[in-house]
């Protein structure tokens, strides 16, 4: 016998239909209203993911999303009564639900779908602009950490998920053809106001992103980037990520003892 009323119920939503024998009187009218319950729960979860997700709902359609999101239910209940934190566990369960298997696709672009629902809920901060570094000698500023904006969130993709995710989005006019190629791509996801933003990153940015984010100075950061592309124009790099907010403070180097 389950130990608690709780976890009985969701023995129920998983499909014990005996698992809460010794709460009911017998008789089916009571069985029947936990039948309707159960269904409003597991459709109350659907929507929560499809909200968390509607990227994934527009690249397979209503019945195929609902379908997963069922069935993701049954498997991943929520473990917080906060429906925003449901989901985590999306992407990875999508990558090995067999009727997903010939859109690989679907993982990656559900992490983006969480990553984005995540920046919009994150606390605000301030973002790290042009002024605020006014005067600062460039030996201070190569010394110092760039802190990432708290919902700031950077990734590298071997294939051509951010151009996936990007031509999908419900705000997205029409829904794009899908090219899953092996071409490489990066994209930032950032609310530094009141919108999230997204952009693409080229791979010095990125590079240099990455230094910033594992506590590296920004003249390690512009050494990795270039590093990455000789070529590369570390003052545009620098003023088009403090364009698009993706810092919210700078931190001086702690003295060597």
């Amino acid at each position: 016998m389950p130990e608690s009323f709780h976890d009985a119920m969701q023995a129920l939503f998983t499909g014990d239909a005996d698992a809460l024998n010794p709460w009911l009187a017998a008789g089916e009218r009571s069985r029947a209203g936990l039948s309707i319950y159960r269904n409003t729960v597991a459709s109350a979860r659907a929507d929560a993911l499809s909200g968390l997700v509607p990227t994934i709902q527009r690249l397979v359609g209503a019945d195929w999303f609902r379908s997963a999101a069922l069935a993701f239910a049954v498997e991943h209940p929520p473990q917080s009564p906060v429906l925003d934190d449901y989901g985590r566990d999306f992407p990875a369960w999508l990558a090995v639900f067999p009727p997903a298997r010939p859109m690989a696709y679907l993982a990656p672009v559900a992490r983006l779908d969480l990553a984005w629902s995540l920046a919009h809920r994150c606390e605000d901060a301030p973002a790290l602009n042009a002024s605020h570094l006014a005067g600062m000698a460039a030996p201070a500023l190569f010394a110092s950490r760039a802190v990432l904006h708290p919902s700031a969130q950077i990734f590298w993709f071997d294939w051509t998920v951010p151009s996936i995710w990007l031509s999908n989005r419900p705000d997205a006019e029409t829904v794009n053809s899908v090219a899953w190629t092996d071409t490489a791509e990066g994209l930032l996801i950032a609310r530094p106001g009141l919108a999230v933003t997204q952009r693409r990153l080229s791979r010095s940015e990125w590079v240099f992103l990455d230094a910033c984010r594992h506590g590296r100075t920004l003249g390690q950061a512009a050494t990795a980037a270039l590093g990455a592309d000789p070529y590369a124009d570390l003052s545009q790099i620098f003023a088009d990520l403090l364009s698009a907010g993706v810092f919210t403070r700078l931190e001086p180097e702690p003295p060597r003892p």
